[in-house]
């Protein structure tokens, strides 16, 4: 019997509907592992639950466009629904308690949807700051929950963002395409937008054609050599977010700094080159990333 702290017992089986989803697909919104505090962890499974289906609707097989938003569209009438008190769904439920008790901005959750649409109707990006607004969306409320179930930081209307919410959207922005790039052999070919965009392929001499041949060339290792260390800067612009938060979320980012860049460690060796494999992290990789997170974030906090 699944049994979370602080849930009303009613609740108890959505919230285990929430978990199961969530862990049927572990790959995805990594952010908010057990890492985090016993007490979130139900509503983080609410939240990566509302969001993995809703993106499992933009590339659902057999389906055009028109049918994947008006699925959307339906899980954004749901939203509303558990807004106003009258959920539906077992997702919809959790999400409706997470609302009421922790005093979630649902913004938060109308940005991720904002994403899915993003990824049906923006089947190219022309240039990085249009990737970057995409994952503005995709990645970033991701962070911003986190950081508000933790009690760290809240963004306010009409106010200036706070520092640890900007240098938040740096790491999760930089953990976003640190995927992107490490997808690029399978998401053209799964109904996904071509994340590259347009013009630094034509900077690099890298053509369309080239990708979807999976034909890897000198030049479009370069390519990727460079969008790699466009990547790692974010990666450092956000780690100042480490001093600054408490335990153990500051583990939690410490290890997804960790993973990531191991990432682009590994595109790196490789030239570049994903097109063909898709770079992964061995379990020894992980526990090498779990102790040098130990290591950064037990650390004094850097003057």
């Amino acid at each position: 019997m699944f049994h979370a702290p602080n849930i009303p017992i009613h609740l108890e089986d959505d919230f285990h509907y929430c978990r199961e989803v969530v862990r049927k697909n572990s790959d995805q919104h990594t952010l908010g592992s057990l890492l985090v505090p016993r007490r979130l962890r139900p509503f983080l499974y609410a939240i990566f639950a509302f969001a993995k289906t809703a993106d499992e609707f933009t590339g659902l097989p057999g389906r055009d466009d028109s049918a994947r938003l008006r699925l959307l569209d339906d899980w954004s009438r749901r939203l509303l629904q558990a807004e106003a008190g009258e959920p539906d769904h077992p997702i919809f439920r959790s999400l409706a308690h997470t609302l009421e008790v922790t005093a979630l901005p649902a913004t938060y959750l109308h940005e991720l949807l904002i994403a899915c649409r993003m990824n049906v109707t923006n089947k190219r990006f022309n240039t990085i700051s249009e990737l970057e607004e995409y994952c503005r969306y995709a990645a970033n409320p991701i962070g911003r929950i986190v950081m508000h179930l933790a009690d760290e930081a809240t963004q306010q209307p009409h106010q200036q963002v706070p520092l640890k919410i900007r240098l938040s959207d740096s790491i999760c922005t930089a953990l976003m395409l640190t995927h992107l790039w490490q997808n690029l052999g399978q998401d053209p070919w799964s109904g996904r937008p071509l994340y590259l965009p347009i013009e630094e392929m034509n900077r690099f001499g890298v053509t369309e054609e080239m990708i979807l041949a999976r034909r890897f060339t000198p030049l479009m290792g370069e390519l990727m050599l460079h969008l790699v260390a466009e990547t790692r800067q974010l990666f450092e612009r956000g780690q100042l977010l480490l001093d600054m938060v408490q335990w153990p979320l500051r583990l939690e980012l410490a290890t997804m700094l960790e993973q990531g860049t191991a990432i682009l460690d590994k595109i790196e060796e490789n030239g570049g080159n994903t097109l063909r494999s898709k770079p992964q992290l061995t379990p020894w990789n992980r526990v090498n990333c779990l102790l040098r997170a130990l290591s950064r974030s037990s650390a004094p906090p850097q003057t």
